[in-house]
């Protein structure tokens, strides 16, 4: 019986193997000059699982080693022979032979389900080549830097720091208030990835939700500025800036979901209120969207910068010992108080420290929900004095609707969790 399910496993291993190699090779048989197609990368598949079983049957890695030398060495000679017509020197394709070929002893090893995760991106990777090539083209190199500027705060600089608390009441983590400072600068950095790779070309809807990851407020600026000095672009920067602080509390329940998964259940029927009103009287604008032409792009701050990092870091961890602080002397009311002062200007600090708080047991998550909420209701208030003095008459006659939408929603929202 144990022979059987043995064999079984083995022949489940070796037909996992095979597919992950026809995957690879349908893509790869796209290119009707490369070296190795379907049946070759389906046998190479076969072979990595082929000799993980000898290696391990026989208790030496050298096995896999040479299986995996004369992938490379064969395809290597077939390129050298016969070069490719384009001039490509074909090291893609024998990089993905020896992925191959690696996937198929992952999947004897019992590693089937990641071997075959890591097949279908593979797969993905090597489809998409024209598509990840203008992306690459359309990259700055001041874009290219952020990545690496990002890579060293969060590759680098994060698993140095001491998880351990410092400071008065114990608040300060540096560990984690680095890891706060990854986090935003990860979620801003895809938003203003997003916009440097789809322009302005591609419409407000995108520019409002990209902008929103990036930055509502420097969205809001932007926006209101610019139908100030155009009076066409009213509509369109209404839909924009609604869209924005739409974004923003999605932003703060993928932050919610990241730092306290627990919470997230009761925050996001409660930031649902928000979202729901905010879209309705956004349709409602779109309705009266015409084409603007080109539209302007939000002057977004790159959030990789250490300055930047460094200047959020330290936000975050003021507003955790004031937390501390104000919880110990004047209890809950001072906590709110701090969500209302602290949210006029940033909502990730406050939200992310209410939310450690409620993490570490400090805070019910009643009380977590209604600073999260306050500040939003105070940022909502510092947007609409932006859309009031720099957007003029015309733009706060049809956005503050649309925000003071979004603040009954989060209000209702609360209400009914309380």
């Amino acid at each position: 019986m144990f022979a059987a399910e043995a064999g079984y496993e083995a022949l489940q291993a070796f037909a996992t193997s095979i597919g992950i190699g026809l995957l690879i090779g349908l893509e790869r048989e796209r290119q009707s000059d490369l070296k190795a197609g379907l049946r070759t990368f389906a046998l190479v598949g076969l072979l990595g699982c082929l000799c993980a079983l000898l290696a391990q049957t026989t208790d030496s890695g050298w096995i896999l080693g040479a299986g995996l030398l004369a992938i490379a060495a064969m395809m290597i000679a077939a390129h050298v022979s016969d070069p490719l017509e384009t001039g490509d020197p074909g090291t893609t394709s024998v990089i993905a032979l020896m992925v191959c070929y690696a996937l198929g002893a992952a999947v004897w090893f019992g590693y089937a389900s990641i071997a075959v995760m890591l097949g279908i991106a593979t797969t993905v990777l090597l489809y998409f080549k024209t598509e990840l090539h203008g992306i690459s083209r359309s990259l700055t190199p001041v874009d290219l830097l952020s990545i690496l500027k990002f890579g060293v705060l969060a590759l680098v600089i994060l698993p140095i720091l001491p998880d351990r608390d410092f400071g008065p009441y114990q608040a300060l983590n540096p560990h984690n208030i680095w890891w706060m400072v990854v986090l935003i600068s990860g979620v801003s950095l895809t938003g203003y990835a997003a916009l440097r790779l789809t322009g302005a070309q591609h419409g407000a809807a995108l520019i409002g939700l990209f902008g929103g990851l990036a930055s509502s407020t420097a969205t809001t600026m932007i926006f209101a500025r610019h139908a100030k000095a155009t009076a066409g672009l009213t509509h369109t920067a209404m839909v924009v800036i609604l869209l924005a602080n739409i974004v923003v509390m999605v932003r703060i329940g993928l932050l919610a979901f990241a730092v306290a998964p627990d919470i997230t259940a009761p925050l996001f029927a409660v930031l649902g209120g928000g979202l729901l009103l905010g879209l309705a009287a956004t349709f409602w604008g779109w309705r009266h969207l015409a084409g603007d032409g080109t539209l302007p792009m939000p002057e977004v701050t790159n959030p990789t910068e250490l300055k930047t990092a460094l200047t959020f870091g330290s936000l975050y961890a003021l507003i955790l010992v004031l937390s501390a602080w104000l919880q110990d002397v004047a209890g809950n009311r001072g906590l709110n108080l701090l969500a209302l002062a602290s949210g006029l200007t940033d909502v990730d600090a406050i939200a992310l420290s209410s939310l450690r708080m409620f993490s570490m047991d400090k805070l019910t998550a009643a009380q977590t929900i209604t600073q999260i909420t306050l500040a939003l209701l105070s940022n909502l208030a510092f947007k609409t004095g932006l859309v009031v003095v720099i957007g003029g008459a015309a733009l706060a006659r049809h956005t503050l609707p649309g925000l003071a939408a979004i603040a009954a929603g989060l209000v209702g929202g609360m209400l009914l969790m309380t």
